[in-house]
């Protein structure tokens, strides 16, 4: 099943103005951080243009978010699920990295563990 575009924009729209507002941002000053026209931005917030990666990226900036939250909320990217994203532990990492030797594996679990207060047998 295929997105609406226009769902994605005004998502992004209302992301954008919320984040603006928590910032306690007027449109001029957010405007004036990312570098972009305010009647643009208007656009933007009301649903009614699609940005570049660029303006995206800028706004980011502007809003101290990451540029990915607003690439996945323009729909430029897919949403990776949490537990895909959290599922690979700094222990299997660790041992599926090819280019250490099963010394230097075993050293980097020794002090991984020591800062994690975790039992070394696990």
């Amino acid at each position: 099943m295929s997105r609406n575009p226009l769902n994605d924009l005004a998502g992004l729209g209302d992301y954008l103005r919320e984040q603006r507002l928590s910032h306690r941002l007027s449109l001029r000053q957010l405007s004036d951080l990312a570098g972009i026209s305010n009647p643009y931005l208007s656009q933007l917030e009301r649903g009614l243009k699609r940005p570049s990666a660029e303006i995206l990226q800028q706004l980011a900036k502007g809003l101290e978010v990451s540029a990915e939250t607003l690439y996945v909320k323009a729909g430029l990217l897919d949403e990776q699920p949490v537990a895909e994203t959290t599922s690979t532990t700094v222990r299997d990492a660790i041992a599926a990295d090819p280019n250490l030797t099963d010394r230097q594996r075993e050293t980097l679990l020794d002090v991984y563990e020591s800062f994690i207060g975790a039992d070394p047998k696990r």
